[in-house]
């Protein structure tokens, strides 16, 4: 604990220094493509090296209703520590959209495919919103292939209703609505319009990257994946089904030895500065570094703070 305490102090200290940089709205990387289950799933890949089999492999996982253009400028920070791949999850980005449910279990799914088509091994995952569950729940079932694991904005257990504020309340509740839900995020497109423009980002996104978070979902059809994920929240219990695999990863987090580092900001949203001393006491091999002011989508106001947070904490893993 008090090791931990003063490694965040360390590091904490440092992020300080980090002079303001540009945030880019570039997305300067090649567009790949792999057949899953008869669908194509878009990916990236940057800096593999076939002649080093034990080269760290950095795996971006996205939530909704993003990209991986989410990690476009913090891909470039691990050039020279290892590979970095980031793939678009089934449905979002330049990913297909086949016809299924869109459920957890689905994105679960289809991402072990795609891991295990890859070949992926010696994996440092690097994971937020939803792509936190998805990434948490691989490496405990595969935690021999995971190196360490980067998170912010993580659901690192079950939610509860208790734990919300009034706002909070108010919005899931309309989000889990079948007719105000679909309404508010299929048809009025929500999630991306405000919450991710006006209230996720703290800075005032560009109008090039407004243009590439929309183009996924410029028809109600398309958005309908959107007005899924909040319904696959575990809260409560319900569904009960997700309740199981968060619960169970949620304790494996707390005793498992895989080095983590969680990246916060104030207030957050899904992480608060009591979930961060939660964590101090009950993860194991654990680090936390505070990036300043933010609510979600944290890469898009410090992204150079997380690039540079990570390569100061991947000396701990050598």
């Amino acid at each position: 604990m008090i090791k931990a305490a003063l490694t965040l102090t360390i590091i904490s200290t440092m992020m300080t220094t980090v002079m303001a940089q540009t945030i880019s709205s570039d997305f300067p990387f090649e567009s790949k493509f792999l057949d899953v289950f008869g669908s194509k799933m878009h990916y990236i890949e940057e800096y593999a090296d076939a002649t080093n089999p034990d080269q760290l492999t950095f795996l971006f996982l996205h939530g909704n209703p993003t990209s991986n253009y989410l990690w476009r400028n913090i891909i470039p920070y691990v050039k020279g520590h290892g590979s970095a791949i980031a793939p678009d999850l089934i449905g979002m980005g330049k990913s297909d959209k086949p016809n299924i449910d869109y459920t957890l279990q689905d994105h679960i799914r289809y991402l072990d495919e795609f891991i295990k088509q890859k070949d992926l091994d010696n994996i440092v995952l690097v994971i937020h919103d939803w792509g936190s569950a998805l990434g948490f729940h691989y490496a405990f079932r595969n935690e021999s292939k995971i190196r360490g694991m980067v998170f912010m904005e993580a659901m690192t257990r079950p939610a509860y209703w208790r734990d919300a504020n009034f706002i909070e309340r108010f919005m899931l509740k309309r989000f889990r609505d079948d007719k105000k839900g679909y309404k508010m995020l299929v048809e009025k497109n929500f999630i991306i319009k405000t919450f991710l423009f006006k209230i996720g980002v703290k800075r005032k996104l560009s109008e090039e990257e407004k243009a590439y978070y929309l183009a996924p979902y410029h028809t109600v059809e398309s958005r309908k994946l959107i007005g899924v994920w909040p319904k696959e929240i575990p809260i409560d219990s319900t569904p009960e089904r997700n309740h199981t695999i968060v619960s169970k990863y949620a304790q494996w987090l707390k005793e498992t030895p895989i080095p983590k580092l969680l990246l916060y900001a104030k207030p957050g949203f899904i992480i608060k500065k009591k979930d961060v001393v939660q964590m101090q006491n009950d993860f194991r091999n654990f680090n936390a570094v505070y990036l300043g002011k933010g609510t979600h989508y944290l890469q898009e106001d410090h992204p150079h703070e997380i690039g540079n947070a990570m390569v100061k904490w991947l000396k701990l893993l050598k």
